[in-house]
């Protein structure tokens, strides 16, 4: 591949990650929304990510072997196509029936594309950049998260002024969205977007990846060993943990200000769920360099005890208090989904495909620890609900003292 096609194709990566993210987390800033747009408790409005990041739980391991059948071009277009009708259906049909469908559908698409993606970026950008690369993407996906926000605060706030005072991209919108659903705006939004995906993919010639023996996927006799691993099982809860612990901040958080401090999700609540991703942005850069200075189950220990002091204090504290400690909570996440990963392959001597596939299966904590908490706030208040996150920050904050993984990750003390 020449010089100025890896490059292309890395640029590409990156814009893959930055549109997945904008499609996975803007349920952060509508769940208020949709709470009230369908009469839901919060036990329902919890079936929102439930219905989402269970796609995880059901699609990361098939794709991982759907690799070694289908071309990368297929399996790169195919899960914006499916994104694509989703938001699509859910735009012309917005029954929350048909959003809790749609939601699944785009996360199963997602889950194909976490799959995919990263052998492609090894590929193209070079295994001696990998590691680089892969924060890069990582800084596109949180900035990602930052814009969504920030896009939808857009949208609904000007949808809802009157018609006279829109510009010809809201008067665009506001003939499909109906005009006491405004939120349903940012799902037209991602049809436009996921439907040009699908145009560039499908024109670009996107190269064939060799995969690395130990990079494979291997068939289900090799994933029912593992899970037989003790290794394998506690990563794998880790992995379910932080992804529901980030989904269960993320997703509440907005929800969270509206009940307890009379914040209006569609202008303050989204700017903070939008400054959670800035910081976590923020983190990642920082965390580069923390990484390289200290070793990365001592990183874990305190990212993880900060955030249960962040978490603390945006849960209790005053809100003038929570609209600094909830960004700060996305600021000592930022470093522990890499930590954990890094930590979990590197304590694996082989089947690192299969292990990956396994642990990307535990992404769908993200679906079940929010629903959880939405469970547990109808019962006992959202913010005892969500007390649930001091279970599973605990259980990552305990990795950083059984984790002992066969190759430390190597730091500016350690001798060449």
């Amino acid at each position: 591949m020449s010089k100025n096609r890896s490059i292309g194709m890395v640029i590409l990566i990156f814009i893959i990650f930055f549109v997945i993210s904008l499609l996975t987390n803007i349920i952060n800033a509508v769940l208020p929304q949709v709470k009230d747009s369908y009469s839901l408790t919060h036990g329902m409005a919890g079936l929102l990510p439930l219905a989402f990041f269970i796609a995880y739980g059901f699609m990361s391991i098939p794709s991982g072997m759907l690799v070694k059948v289908l071309n990368r071009k297929v399996m790169l277009a195919g899960p914006f196509a499916l994104a694509f009708i989703a938001a699509l259906t859910f735009g012309f049909f917005p029954k929350f029936p048909v959003y809790l469908v749609s939601l699944f559908s785009i996360g199963a698409g997602m889950a194909m594309l976490q799959v995919v993606i990263n052998p492609v970026l090894r590929a193209a950008g070079g295994e001696e950049h990998f590691a680089a690369n892969s924060i890069t993407a990582q800084m596109f996906f949180s900035g990602a998260g930052y814009v969504g926000p920030q896009l939808y605060s857009y949208l609904v706030t000007n949808l809802e002024k009157p018609a006279v005072e829109h510009d010809f991209f809201i008067s665009l919108i506001a003939k499909v969205t109906p005009g006491d659903l405004s939120w349903i705006s940012i799902y037209w939004v991602f049809a436009v977007i996921t439907g040009l995906m699908v145009i560039v993919l499908s024109l670009l010639k996107i190269p064939e990846i060799e995969l690395q023996e130990d990079e494979e996927v291997g068939a289900w006799d090799v994933h029912k060993k593992m899970f037989k691993n003790k290794t394998v099982l506690l990563y794998f809860i880790g992995i379910f943990c932080y992804v529901g612990t980030e989904s269960g901040v993320g997703n509440w958080v907005s929800e969270f200000l509206r009940v307890y401090h009379n914040v209006d999700p569609k202008t303050l609540g989204a700017d903070i769920v939008a400054y959670v991703w800035l910081f976590f942005a923020i983190g990642c850069l920082i965390g580069i360099g923390v990484l390289k200075v200290f070793r990365s189950k001592h990183v874990l220990l305190g990212t993880t005890v900060m955030a249960l002091i962040s978490l603390t204090l945006g849960l209790f504290g005053p809100l003038s208090v929570a609209k600094i400690a909830f960004p700060a909570v996305g600021f000592f996440f930022s470093a522990m989904w890499p930590v954990i990963f890094s930590l979990a392959l590197n304590s694996m001597p082989t089947e690192h495909g299969t292990f990956s596939g396994i642990l990307c299966t535990g992404i769908a904590g993200g679906a079940i620890i929010p629903a959880i908490i939405g469970g547990m706030a109808d019962m006992i208040g959202l913010r005892f609900g969500m007390m649930l996150l001091y279970v599973t920050l605990i259980y990552i904050l305990s990795i950083g003292f059984w984790a002992k993984p066969l190759v430390e990750n190597k730091t500016i003390r350690d001798n060449d």
